[in-house]
């Protein structure tokens, strides 16, 4: 399952953006085994279970665009639509407080 949510931010700014919503939902989510692992500076490597089923997938931010790209299993593929419908409107809420923040791309 791939997505790209369309950013305005910068790069730096958006892999902030992506640290700090990976980081919450691992937190809130702990009960999914999540894991985040960046194998690079913009690249991620995340893995979960639902429902007895391992997904794992990949975040890659640039510049202009946070994309994604899950493997969902066959049984989960009905929810697909309704799943991309939450991650899209969870980053554009992550992409909207960092704009509200009003912080520069430099700041921690």
């Amino acid at each position: 399952m791939k997505h790209s949510v369309p950013h305005d931010l910068g790069q730096e700014r958006a892999k902030k953006v992506a640290e700090s919503a990976l980081a919450a939902y691992a937190q809130k989510y702990s009960s999914y085994n999540p894991t985040v692992t960046w194998t690079s500076t913009n690249r991620a490597e995340l893995s979960f279970k639902v429902k007895g089923m391992s997904l794992s997938g990949v975040v890659e931010v640039l510049e202009r665009s946070i994309d994604l790209d899950i493997d969902v299993p066959f049984l989960l593929r009905p929810f697909k639509s309704q799943a991309l419908g939450v991650i899209d409107s969870e980053i554009q809420e992550w992409i909207q407080k960092a704009k509200a923040e009003g912080l520069p791309a430099s700041n921690p």
